[in-house]
């Protein structure tokens, strides 16, 4: 069985925007895939793992090409095995929104938590070499404003970093629905949710 794992990065449940076009996505895509696992994970509830001063010397020393011991491989007994967790998928579904034109701060210390060196990534004679290839990822997002212009695109650093961080890991193969805007009144919100559930329901359909 293959797995699909979903990573919340939204605090507001049912009165997220996002989540209502990541509903049309799963539903589609759990209609047409019953042979995959969808497996969840919500930021905004999991208490992740402090980048502690101890945790950071667990990374130096994998830097320094050397396996974690004692102390420090206990110490980082939580990281591993979220960096399990997220290899064990065959594929990435993530619903955040766009917070000051970037990512929630729990989806950014998550990724902090998981892009470690010999884990997610490796330094070889060639360059860097990503150690999460051969996997889709679908990001669903909702931003208050509109990013399409050549006046506002600059302003967005959330689907840039998405994509530059987990292609560093190997994922290159990464879709975007977006919904814009939610914030400039309740008739362009609907218009633009309405567009990216029929979006994502036709991208589960073809995943």
């Amino acid at each position: 069985m293959k797995k699909l794992l979903h990573v919340i990065a939204t605090p507001r449940g049912d009165d997220s925007r996002t989540l209502r076009i990541t509903e049309a996505f799963l539903e589609s895509f759990q209609a047409t895939h019953p042979d995959w696992v969808i497996e969840e994970l919500n930021l905004t509830t999991e208490e992740l793992p402090s980048l502690n001063t101890r945790r950071v010397d667990g990374k130096y020393v994998l830097l320094g090409g050397n396996e974690l011991y004692g102390s420090l491989r206990e110490a980082w007994q939580e990281i591993i095995s979220h960096i399990e967790r997220f290899l064990s998928a065959d594929a990435y579904l993530i619903s955040t929104p766009m917070w000051n034109f970037s990512i929630p701060y729990v989806l950014k210390h998550y990724i902090d938590i998981i892009v470690q060196p010999r884990y997610l990534f490796r330094y070889t004679e060639a360059g860097v070499e990503g150690l999460a290839q051969n996997r889709k990822m679908v990001v669903i997002t909702s931003r208050g404003g509109q990013y399409t212009s050549d006046e506002m695109r600059p302003f967005d650093y959330q689907e840039p970093y998405l994509r530059m961080i987990f292609g560093y890991v190997g994922i290159r193969d990464i879709e975007f629905i977006i919904a814009q805007p939610t914030d400039m009144g309740t008739e362009l919100q609907e218009e633009a949710i309405a567009r990216a559930r029929v979006k994502a329901k036709a991208l589960a359909v073809r995943f």
